[in-house]
């Protein structure tokens, strides 16, 4: 449960570090903000003027004393009926006033608080597209999809709502303090004197609030986790009969998901009452003691009256910004994270002064090491074992603090046009290899190059664009076939689009759905089979034209039927002239056809040869072949036929 505690940690409500921080995204929208805040201060003095015109109607017309001044005596009439008729009418019109100057500052914090969310959620998606694919390996997809969303929205509200609300709020308390010290002192007083003990009040409502909403969210991630994983894998989930044993269990989480509101709830019912009474009390206070100054001529009515209104507009404010404070503590939280993410740099970058190529594409592993654990460089050189020979069979011994390998001093080269295989057992590094060379990782030791470049030196765009690469388990995007083929490329036009299709086997099935190429693709292609989307993941990588072809384990999952087309679609792509291929592959139909078959085991290159070769040393690849590919084999044709190879079962 760490992850879940990290990801639901609450700190300071206010972190000036990360509020400057969070101030620089609404640069770009200053003039908004700037009417906004206007607003608000004009919004703040129009709240407290109504009071103020009530001790005027009440001492001037209603019950008069003496010959007081007024601050709107010389636009009032001397008559009590006009001049109250004047004074509603003003009433009225600090409503309407208020009225507009609350929609004007909630049309343009709203519009910025949007237009800030737009800005850090394309900031968070481009820095996540530009981390490298190891980041991935250590930050689940959930949390990520967290702070895109969850998180953002966290700091809306506080733009939007919080922070509106409190600079509001810290307004209004003022020009209320300020008023009634102003009119008497000594009752203003009287009125603050219960302020302590809603001070006591608020701060244990923070307490048990601020646990109740932290066990809320670490519910609610518990929730949407459980909801994932079981949803994903509803198959699974029928097929051995869970659906009993998982209900149970996602009734425990929303259990304890509901146990938190209910604590959140009894917070709240608690201390808005105890609010209430305490604002009661210091006007029942004010009543008594402004009563008596009344009745000895200390106090006008007006005045009393006034006290009242303002004991009661002052006292909400103070609620409110008790709500507020959760508000902008989780907002802190959530920018916390989310400036986590992105000062977390991607450690796969293009060089500041990229190389090019130039050649045919000669790949070359120059005593590669490569461990998924992040090793230092110079953690790793003096961490590197002596190499073995190339048929010594048993893997390095891992010692105390030492890298866990993947890969162990791997060497070898691929030359323009050839046909690679790569063959070992489960875990041999096969398909580590790969990523390597795309550069999804970086080695630790050793070089892997491209025409004599080391391709940590090439541009990142550039580097890729050299590859195609058709995966065991095909990934469609949700969009149109011709879409899943392009894959955003927009010099690839239709024609060779429908021509990519038409190499692979598989146009004759698209054109068959009802709009063809413009079929509807959903989530991951749930609608395609396995075979079908591995077609058009073939027919992806044929239409980008690529120097290098990788397939890793490219038919490992569909059925003979399919199989047969992808062979086909195979000796096509593998066959274009200039084109180098690397296969990881369980199929001898394909290894056979291989120029050259590398022989992992254990992380490391024990033999390299063609089939024959291997198979006539009788070590690791022979060993194979009995286990694995030996069945999939056919007899040697009779003497005389011109065959002089091996055939596959597809030949």
């Amino acid at each position: 449960m760490a992850n879940m505690h990290e990801e639901e940690a609450l700190g300071k409500a206010y972190d000036s570090r990360l509020m400057k921080r969070l101030l620089t995204y609404l640069r770009p929208y200053k003039w908004q903000v700037a009417i906004a805040l206007v607003t608000i201060v004009l919004k703040a003095s129009a709240d407290v003027l109504g009071p103020l015109l009530t001790i005027i109607a009440v001492d001037k017309y209603l019950a008069p004393k003496g010959s007081g001044h007024y601050l709107l005596d010389r636009w009032l009439s001397p008559s009590p009926l006009i001049g109250i008729a004047q004074i509603g009418a003003l009433y009225v019109f600090l409503l309407c006033f208020s009225f507009f100057l609350e929609f004007a500052q909630t049309y343009y914090m709203q519009w910025t608080g949007q237009k800030v969310m737009f800005d850090l959620r394309s900031q968070i998606f481009r820095h996540l597209q530009q981390m490298h694919v190891g980041f991935f390996d250590k930050n689940p997809v959930g949390r990520l999809v967290t702070r895109v969303t969850t998180d953002v929205d966290a700091l809306n509200e506080m733009f939007t709502a919080g922070v509106v609300s409190i600079i509001e709020d810290i307004f209004v308390l003022a020009y209320i303090v300020a008023i009634m010290l102003r009119m008497k002192w000594w009752l203003a007083l009287i009125t603050l004197a219960v302020l302590p003990l809603i001070f006591w009040a608020t701060m244990m409502f923070r307490r048990s609030v601020r646990e109740s909403y932290r066990r809320i969210r670490t519910a609610i991630a518990r929730i949407n986790a459980f909801m994932q994983e079981h949803v994903s894998g509803i198959v699974v989930l029928q097929l051995f009969n869970r659906e009993k044993r998982a209900y149970d269990r996602f009734v425990k989480i929303n259990a304890a998901h509901m146990d938190a509101f209910k604590d959140a709830i009894m917070a709240h019912a608690i201390y808005y009452p105890v609010v209430e009474i305490l604002s009661a009390l210091a006007i029942a206070a004010i009543i008594w003691f402004g009563g008596g100054g009344v009745v000895r001529g200390a106090v006008t009515l007006g005045i009393l009256t006034g006290f009242i209104q303002y004991a009661q507009r002052f006292f909400r404010p103070i609620q409110d910004l008790s709500e507020k404070y959760n508000i902008l503590q989780g907002a802190m939280a959530s920018s916390e994270r989310i400036f986590k993410l992105l000062d977390t740099p991607s450690e796969v970058i293009s060089p500041a002064a990229p190389k090019k190529s130039e050649g045919r594409g000669r790949i070359e592993f120059d005593h590669v090491w490569f461990a998924y654990r992040n090793v230092p460089l110079k953690e790793a050189e003096s961490n590197v074992p002596a190499a073995p020979s190339i048929t010594h069979e048993s893997a390095h011994e891992v010692k105390p603090g030492e890298p866990d390998w993947v890969l162990g001093d791997v060497s070898f080269t691929i030359e323009p046009g050839e046909t690679v295989a790569i063959v070992g057992h489960t875990g041999a590094g096969k398909t580590t290899i790969l990523s390597l060379l795309l550069r999804f990782y970086d080695v630790q030791q050793g070089a892997i190059r491209i025409d004599g470049v080391d391709i940590r030196e090439m541009d990142l765009d550039e580097l890729r664009r050299n590859f195609g690469m058709v995966l065991q388990d095909p990934f469609l995007f949700t969009g149109t076939i011709e879409q899943n083929i392009r894959l955003g490329s927009q010099w690839i036009q239709q024609e060779a689009v429908e021509q990519a299709a038409e190499e692979v086997n598989v146009a004759d099935f698209i054109r068959k759905l009802p709009a063809g190429f413009q079929e509807p693709v959903r989530e991951r292609g749930t609608t395609l089979s396995t075979g079908q989307k591995q077609l058009i993941s073939f027919a992806r990588a044929l239409a980008h034209d690529p120097r290098v072809l990788i397939l890793d384990e490219a038919t490992s999952s569909v059925d003979t039927e399919t199989e047969f087309r992808v062979r086909d679609a195979l000796s096509r792509m593998i066959g274009a002239q200039g084109r180098t291929s690397l296969i990881v592959a369980h199929r001898l139909s394909t290894i056979q056809r291989a120029d050259k078959i590398i022989v992992m085991h254990k992380g490391r290159v024990r033999e390299i040869g063609n089939h024959q070769q291997l198979l006539s040393r009788r070590g690791i690849y022979w060993k194979l072949y009995q286990l694995q590919y030996k069945d999939q084999e056919i007899p040697l044709p009779a003497p005389g036929d011109g065959a002089e190879r091996l055939v596959g079962a597809d030949d």
